[in-house]
């Protein structure tokens, strides 16, 4: 992030998880993904791929030894730009917050349905 002065934004928090935290940064059309370690800069669409990628993860794999030997999950974020191995309680969080900050957002799955 740029802190020349003229580029500094209000960020609004959308969610706070135990491990993660979505803002968003007010007069510049970005969200930042706190992951604790690292915070990345998304855009909406990438916000959305984010969304893809962490719903299609099957939870059940994670409790299934044949399935998921070592019960971690390896996500990439960003156009392959950000790595992450995330353990079963991490992609549970994780799952957690995508979901209920889309919900803050107004663009959640449920809404989406019920609007068609």
């Amino acid at each position: 992030m740029n802190l020349n002065k003229d580029y500094i934004w209000t960020m609004v928090e959308i969610y706070r998880s135990k491990y993660y935290s979505l803002h968003q940064a007010l007069g510049e059309r970005a969200f930042y993904l706190d992951f604790g370690q690292k915070t990345i800069r998304m855009s909406l669409c990438q916000l959305l791929s984010l969304r893809h990628k962490v719903m299609s993860i099957s939870l059940e794999s994670h409790f299934d030894g044949a399935l998921n030997k070592h019960g971690v999950e390896v996500l990439l974020l960003c156009n392959k730009e950000h790595l992450f191995i995330l353990n079963t309680l991490e992609i549970i969080d994780l799952k957690n917050m995508v979901e209920h900050a889309f919900v803050a957002l107004g663009l959640s799955a449920e809404r989406e349905v019920l609007a068609v």
